[in-house]
């Protein structure tokens, strides 16, 4: 069978189920997500051992470590990926949610419910617990959803939607709820983007070269997750010992995912005595410094940026650094440089946070916090089927009622329009 002819018929067993998941009831949906975490959990030995073989690979092909860590499943990967579904079967149910009810002077009620979008395909790289994330929102919002991941996590991919979709079957769900692309052809991508009459919105993770040849090549609505140009701002008023713990953790804990900080600003008047002490904690930790003219008086060490390390997503231990004059220049630079993802202000003026929450467009701003909570366990959503920074039809963080869209409902009593 060709790649095209079986990617159509993924997509046409998808739609034709879609109108039965969408139908669930709560307790069905809440009992299949609590049944594929308790599957996970029971295959773990079985989904490291197909891990393993992704990891050998990306080994050979000579992956960063970065891009290895994301794709490496251990027990505490997977612990968290079913705790991750048993926390969306707890949220609320959002579909035949009725959001807004109002009166027409003709006596017609007029109000809006929530509905399933139907199939959702998702386009992925590396992390193969994005697989059961997305299949948990995706259910509990009633959808179905075909996933192709990244090729360096075909089998991990494949071993995860094996697990899922025997789950779902023991409980009289369709399989083809959760459908994943088995092959990992580069055209594959490409033909999937061309069934709209199939499939109702496409959803990318990934690099910046990904995000770009589905924009480019999709038929289908596209909810972008562009890369992560994640910045901290360290204002005059800040508590230093709490801007370097927040500034070391954003960098340093996880620093090849999206919600990393990229990029230090500090507010010129504390820039010398904050600094050394941030960069000597940097340095013991192998982050490379690439800062501004000022930022290298202060830090002999740091390397000098150059124009491409301001809007550069690193995903690594690399750090661009620029030093300030104040707020409205650390709002200038993240609007011309930022991507619209996440960041932060160190700050103890009231005002000054305020200013920044406000004035920032990106979907996640924090005040004293560190960028790495801007994710969907985090704040609450369960889990993620991505970060959009697309301001349609969703922006952020996207949880389980961001997977679903709003039709109007009317209720009459014979009313006829004149």
């Amino acid at each position: 069978m060709s790649v095209k002819k079986e990617i159509g018929q993924i997509a046409r067993k998808a739609r034709e189920v879609s109108h039965a998941l969408a139908n669930l009831s709560t307790a069905a949906k809440n009992g299949a997500l609590q049944g594929m975490a308790d599957a996970l959990l029971q295959s773990a030995d079985v989904l490291k051992r197909a891990n393993a073989r992704d990891v050998a690979a990306a080994r050979r092909a000579g992956l960063t470590a970065a891009m290895i860590d994301r794709l490496t499943l251990t027990d505490k990967v997977i612990t968290g990926m079913a705790t991750s579904l048993r926390e969306v079967a707890l949220l609320p149910d959002p579909v035949g949610e009725v959001t807004r009810m109002w009166k027409r002077p003709n006596g017609l009620s007029v109000g809006k419910m929530r509905i399933p979008l139907g199939v959702i395909g998702i386009i992925y790289e590396s992390r193969p617990n994005v697989t059961s994330d997305a299949a948990g929102l995706c259910l509990k919002a009633g959808n179905a959803v075909i996933l192709r991941g990244g090729s360096e996590a075909i089998q991990s991919n494949l071993a995860i939607a094996r697990v899922i979709q025997q789950s779902l079957q023991t409980r009289g769900i369709p399989p083809e709820a959760v459908q994943i692309v088995p092959t990992p052809s580069r055209k594959a991508i490409a033909d999937l983007l061309q069934l709209e009459d199939f499939i109702d919105v496409i959803i990318p993770r990934g690099g910046e070269e990904l995000i770009r040849f589905v924009v480019t090549h999709s038929k289908i609505p596209v909810i972008k997750h562009y890369k992560g140009v994640c910045h901290v701002f360290v204002d005059s008023s800040a508590d230093l010992e709490m801007a370097q713990t927040i500034c070391y953790n954003a960098k340093v804990q996880r620093p090849g995912v999206c919600n990393a900080m990229e990029t230090m600003l500090v507010h010129r008047d504390i820039a010398p005595c904050f600094l050394p002490p941030m960069a000597e904690k940097f340095t013991t930790a192998g982050v490379e410094i690439r800062g501004c003219p000022e930022t290298r008086k202060i830090i002999p060490l740091a390397k000098p940026a150059r124009k491409q390390d301001w809007p550069a997503e690193y995903l690594d231990l690399i750090l661009a650094t620029k030093v300030v004059k104040d707020l409205d220049e650390a709002v200038q630079h993240i609007i011309r440089f930022g991507s619209a993802h996440t960041e932060a202000i160190v700050t103890r003026d009231y005002d000054s946070a305020q200013r920044f929450l406000r004035e920032v467009p990106s979907s996640t701003v924090l005040v004293n916090a560190s960028t790495r909570f801007s994710d969907g366990f985090e704040l609450g959503l369960g889990a993620e089927i991505g970060i959009s920074t697309t301001k349609l039809h969703s922006f952020g963080p996207m949880g389980v009622d961001d997977l679903t869209t709003s039709k109007f409902i009317v209720y009459g009593s014979g009313q006829i329009r004149l």
